[in-house]
């Protein structure tokens, strides 16, 4: 009996602390990434976790003709480089950062409305042998309507 009160506890810690990093990120992207959206009005989406160096993430999203978009990816400065890549359906890259010197942010238009994948990747440093670095990367959407 006491070790499934220990264990409620411990799942209620774990959920405690999830929610607490979600909170932070969420603060880092409206805080540093939400202005690199400049002009553009926010999707009103928050798109952020953490990760740690080397891991990857990506995320689905529809895109529509006739509109101009600005995607903004932030890292926060206690991990490497972060970089994105944009593919279309048929796995074809439309967008590397690593190819444009890693900018952040990435303003575009597209001919046909579609779904594309964004991957996100955290770099890994050379530092061998020491604790990955993790924290904060956000994404974020704006748009104009093409006037």
């Amino acid at each position: 009996m006491k070790i499934y009160r220990n264990l409620s506890i411990l799942t209620l810690l774990v959920f405690i602390s999830a929610m607490s990093l979600n909170a932070q990120c969420k603060a880092f992207a409206k805080r540093t990434c939400l202005p690199e959206l400049g002009s553009y009005t926010h999707d009103g989406n928050y798109h952020a976790a953490v990760l740690v160096e080397g891991e990857e993430a990506e995320l689905f999203k529809t895109f529509y003709s006739d509109m101009d978009y600005r995607l903004s990816i932030c890292g926060e400065e206690t991990i490497p480089q972060v970089e994105f890549t944009v593919y279309d359906a048929n796995r074809n890259v439309l967008y590397s950062s690593r190819e444009a010197n890693f900018v952040r942010t990435w303003d575009f238009r597209l001919e046909a409305s579609q779904q594309l994948r964004i991957v996100i990747k955290v770099n890994a440093a050379s530092n061998q042998g020491n604790t990955p670095a993790s924290g904060c990367v956000s994404i974020m959407f704006g748009f104009r309507i093409k006037q």
